[in-house]
């Protein structure tokens, strides 16, 4: 009698533990019976279910990676680009995702692919290569991004979150040709700046002779002046000397005259002696 109690204490126990089930923060989870989905929104907590009849599948419901192989896509110049990307998504409806793929992770990232490969190669085929290079990545993974979610989430219960473009790569007979025109490009811009300062150095040099020569004309002019002015003086003074003692006067500029005249022929003068220039040599009173 004991041991039917404890066996059937057992069965009871176990009944109990297989009518539970725990949803973890993080998980989603569906409740099958007899293959039927009969639930698939639950909190995370503590669940009951029917043992023996109802079975639970749970899914990660965190954000998964999806690591592609890289492809290769033509641009709107057809000219072909090597692109590595990833996808980060994240299943949203277990119900759906279990319908879909029967809960197969792998099964979601092969269909999943295609998708994100076929949005992908329509932004490159609208775009020229210069824009996806420079910096168009950002409206391409966004617009890739909702064209996938429109069809994954609601055939597949799954959300498309990002879209990483991580590397664009030109084969090697694009590379050559895309190097030389950039190359030709800041050649061009290089000749441009080259020849734009060789005028406004011209300029420059122009604009410092005018500089120079009015400069040197309104010194020429004011030293002109000043000289005009100085002999105007002198001539006073000499007038002023002359109006005061004419025999002084005549005998100072007549030694300034020697003293000039001595000095140019290095003492050695032919005149007459008796010339009025050596009246002072006669006279010596």
């Amino acid at each position: 009698m004991k041991t039917l109690s404890a066996v059937l204490a057992l069965l009871l126990v176990m009944l109990l533990a297989n009518s539970l089930f725990i949803v973890r923060e993080g998980e989603s989870a569906v409740l099958l019976q007899f293959g039927r989905i009969e639930g698939s929104k639950f909190e995370p907590g503590l669940h009951f279910k029917l043992p023996l009849i109802q079975q639970v599948l749970k899914f990660d419901a965190r954000i998964l990676n999806l690591e592609a192989s890289p492809e290769r896509y033509f641009t709107s110049e057809k000219k072909s680009a090597n692109v590595d990307f990833f996808v980060k998504w994240q299943i949203v409806d277990a119900a759906a995702f279990y319908r879909a793929f029967g809960g197969d992770e792998s099964a979601a990232g092969l269909r999943l692919a295609p998708i994100i490969k076929d949005a992908l190669r329509f932004e490159f085929n609208s775009r020229p290569l210069h824009e996806l290079i420079a910096g168009g990545r950002t409206d391409i993974t966004e617009h890739v991004r909702d064209q996938a979610n429109k069809a994954a989430l609601t055939t597949f219960g799954i959300r498309v979150v990002d879209v990483r473009v991580k590397r664009i790569e030109l084969p090697d007979e694009v590379s050559v040709t895309v190097f030389k025109r950039m190359q030709t490009e800041r050649e061009k811009v290089a000749n441009s700046l080259r020849a734009e300062g060789e005028e406004k150095a011209i300029g420059i040099h122009a604009d410092a002779d005018r500089q120079v020569l009015v400069l040197k004309a309104n010194a020429t002019k004011e030293a002109q002046t000043a000289r005009g002015d100085g002999d105007a003086k002198a001539a006073e003074i000499y007038a002023a000397a002359y109006g005061r003692d004419p025999e002084f006067y005549a005998f100072y500029r007549t030694m300034e005259a020697y003293r000039e005249t001595f000095r140019d022929n290095n003492g050695v003068l032919v005149l007459d002696p008796k010339s009025e220039f050596f009246h002072y040599f006669g006279e010596s009173k």
